[in-house]
């Protein structure tokens, strides 16, 4: 098996993992408020989490298919789901902080500090480059195989 598809089936197990943990956090929030609701971002913590998951699963079964080189398809994986684990990373921290309830709402609140706006904007646009390209490079690269 190569590194790509290690790093994703790996990648796929501590999402789900964390997707299960998660939703216990959920339930616990839920059970304890009047409203009977969690947290926006435990919420949306729970479900990326599950979603991430398959979407690992999905990046690993194009890896294995994909006829780039070793490197190429690790380097994308590794993109793809280090932004992943990042995006659920800032779910769970506002979560936590139970800061907002739109982490893109202006002025950006982490806790009780103020992040500037480049520096949110920036996080985001480098989040779609690698998802979005090393999604790309993994699923060419397969369907280069089988078409």
């Amino acid at each position: 098996m190569a590194l790509a598809e290690k790093l994703c089936l790996t990648a796929a197990f501590v999402f789900f993992m964390t997707g299960l943990v998660t939703g216990i956090w959920k339930y616990w929030c839920m059970a304890n408020s009047p409203k009977a609701a969690a947290p926006r971002y435990v919420d949306i913590a729970h479900r990326s989490s599950l979603m991430y998951s398959f979407a690992a699963v999905l990046l690993g079964w194009l890896a294995s298919y994909s006829v780039f080189p070793e490197w190429l398809n690790t380097l994308a994986a590794v993109c793809a789901l280090g932004f992943f684990a990042l995006a659920i990373g800032t779910y769970i921290v506002h979560g936590i902080l139970r800061d907002t309830s739109n982490q893109l709402r202006k002025p950006h609140k982490l806790g009780a500090n103020t992040l500037p706006s480049w520096l949110v904007h920036g996080f985001m646009i480098a989040l779609v480059v690698a998802e979005t390209g090393g999604s790309l490079v993994l699923g060419a690269g397969a369907m280069m195989a089988i078409w």
